[in-house]
């Protein structure tokens, strides 16, 4: 019998500043490694309140990683030191590998109701990898594949595969999963998974059920994670992340409303984290020699 994967661990995020500005929830990062590893970090942001998200994220510095903003309202504007110039909208993904050294801007607009929404998640790379090219990844809404599995529930594939369908981000690091998925009420949604890969949710909206609570489950704050009174399933609400153990299979259920989450996996490496700021890298010395490099002009490797 295939092993079903419990919750470990409920987190209800920080609010927090980035960039120039950038009012944000940010529901995992640096004190998490290496809890959700090769994933070091998901950034909310969410406002309708242009002084919460105009100034920004002006040019800065990545290396050693992968950062992922995934638009639900709004837009972002992306340029790049490879001369990558885009507009990322409703739906749609930038997935940019950082590699040896790229400089880029983030700079966010609302829509017409003044409405910005979308998330980052940050990515390692692993050793091997940390010194590869850089390069970017604009994924429109056309490119990306919907599967409709019942009545109003769909599975939206960024990364991955389901139903023999592959999502259009093309990662060799660590075979990711990126599925953006609506149930609509009562049902229910069941996906095999790579036993030792990471696997956590997020949810977008409405509340949904995810698995029973493991031996060593916690929670940020107990508020969020109640069970079924009748199953002892977790419900787990909107603007909160659930990560998973190791397993075979992930259930969800939806309850008496629809709910809509992000499902994401990726294979761990198991190394050692330096992170300083935007840079990731695996020892003290490396963070070192990056950051004198781009102080003194040597910073940017390839493109």
């Amino acid at each position: 019998m295939k092993k079903i994967r419990s919750v470990r661990k409920i987190l209800s995020g920080t609010r927090t500043i980035e960039g120039a500005g950038v009012r944000l929830n940010r529901i995992f990062g640096h004190n998490h490694v290496p809890l959700f590893d090769p994933f070091l970090l998901l950034d909310d942001f969410h406002s309708s309140q242009p002084k919460d998200y105009l100034k920004g994220f002006p040019w800065h510095p990545h290396r050693g990683i992968e950062t992922v903003t995934y638009v639900l309202e709004g837009e972002v504007d992306h340029g790049d030191s490879l001369g990558n110039k885009a507009s990322t909208c409703n739906g749609e993904v930038q997935w940019t590998t950082a590699g040896s050294g790229i400089i880029h801007q983030e700079m966010p607009h609302g829509n017409h109701d003044n409405l910005l929404a979308g998330l980052q998640l940050w990515v390692n790379l692993p050793a091997t990898d940390k010194m590869c090219s850089p390069r970017y990844q604009g994924i429109t809404h056309r490119m990306i594949p919907v599967i409709h599995i019942a009545t109003a529930s769909t599975v939206k594939i960024i990364a991955g595969a389901f139903d023999d369908l592959r999502g259009p981000v093309d990662n060799p690091f660590i075979d990711p999963v990126y599925f953006d998925v609506a149930l609509s009420a009562g049902m229910e949604f069941v996906f095999p998974t790579p036993v030792e890969h990471t696997f956590f949710v997020y949810v977008l909206k409405g509340s949904g059920y995810f698995g029973l609570p493991s031996s060593d489950f916690s929670c940020y704050n107990g508020i969020n994670a109640l069970p079924d009174t009748t199953t002892g399933l977790l419900s787990v609400p909107e603007g909160n992340a659930a990560l998973f153990t190791r397993g075979e299979l992930l259930s969800f259920a939806a309850g008496s409303t629809p709910v809509r989450f992000l499902l994401i996996g990726g294979r761990p490496f198991g190394e050692p984290v330096a992170w300083y700021g935007p840079i990731v890298m695996n020892t003290e010395e490396e963070l070192k020699t990056a950051f004198e490099e781009f102080q003194v002009g040597t910073f940017i490797k390839h493109g």
